[in-house]
This record gives C-alpha cells, sequence and structure tokens, in this order.
C-alpha cells in the first residue's frame, strides 16, 4: 500500500510542477514500480495552436522527461540517465484528447544492466517511442527518445 500511495503522490507532483503543468499534458498513472506510466494530453485553450488543433510543442512537452525519470526510478542510484535525443513525427492533427502510455519491461532493465556489466563499456544509448493516440487508438503522434546510460563509477560497490 505504501508503494501505490507514493506512486500517486508522485502523479500529483508531476501535475503540479509549473514547468509540466504548463505542457497541458496531466500524468494520469504511475506504477508503484515505475514500470508504467500514462499521460493525457487534452484539447484546450491552453494547448490548441492557430489552427484548432493541439499544439506540436505541447504534444512533445506531454511526453518528454518519462522514460529518463522512469530509468532514473527503476536502474537505481549507481547509473547515470540523461535524454540525449528526441524525433517526433507528426500523423495526423490532434484535435481531441490524446493519451501516451510508456512502458518498461523486466527484459529490458535486465538488457541494460548486462550491456554496461561488459568489460570495457562505459555507456549505452537506448532508443524508445512512445505514440499519442486519441480515444479510438488512433495514432496522432509518435515520439522516439534516445536515452544515454552509464554506469556511476564513483557509486559502485
Amino acid at each position: 500500500m505504501f508503494a501505490s500511495l507514493r506512486s500517486r503522490l508522485y502523479r500529483l507532483g508531476f501535475n503540479c510542477v509549473p514547468a509540466y503543468r504548463g505542457t497541458g499534458g496531466r500524468v494520469t498513472y504511475v506504477a508503484p514500480d515505475w514500470q508504467e506510466i500514462r499521460v493525457k494530453l487534452p484539447l484546450s485553450w491552453r494547448t490548441r495552436n492557430y489552427v484548432g488543433t493541439i499544439f506540436g510543442g505541447s504534444i512533445y512537452a506531454a511526453v518528454d522527461p518519462f522514460y529518463m525519470m522512469m530509468l532514473l526510478k527503476t536502474l537505481g542510484d549507481v547509473y547515470v540517465v540523461w535524454d540525449k535525443e528526441a524525433d517526433i513525427r507528426f500523423k495526423k492533427p490532434g484535435q481531441e484528447t490524446l493519451y501516451a502510455r510508456f512502458r518498461l519491461s523486466d527484459e529490458e532493465l535486465e538488457a541494460i544492466r548486462a550491456e554496461l556489466a561488459v568489460e570495457g563499456t562505459e555507456s549505452i544509448d537506448r532508443h524508445y517511442t512512445v505514440d499519442l493516440v486519441d480515444a479510438n487508438g488512433t495514432v496522432h503522434a509518435t515520439v522516439r527518445k534516445t536515452i544515454y546510460i552509464s554506469t556511476d563509477e564513483t557509486k559502485k560497490v
């Protein structure tokens, strides 16, 4: 129960931070193990652009920090995690609320740990993709993030 309460507090925290709040996006779910996060981005006066659809900057900003945050929380303190690169592909104008779902599997986390455990490997780049979809599942935009991950030699036991 404590983990569940903690994840709800993180969700509320995300939604109260002015930098994230300004995107128009709202975190609707944070899994207690940080392996899933869900976000919604409504079309509103705050996110509407000149032609009446969701502003592309809001679409990107609403999904920007999550893979980095999820990896920081799930891998632990002995890893350094940074956003390195991003690419967004707009496929259809957002004329209604859009939703994004971020997931990390146990296999992905183990693959990262194993890759960084190889002698001579100082860092790796991992690529993650998230779709922004409407209520019917139609993809409106796809964001691809490149995340830099390394071990922090000063924190190794």
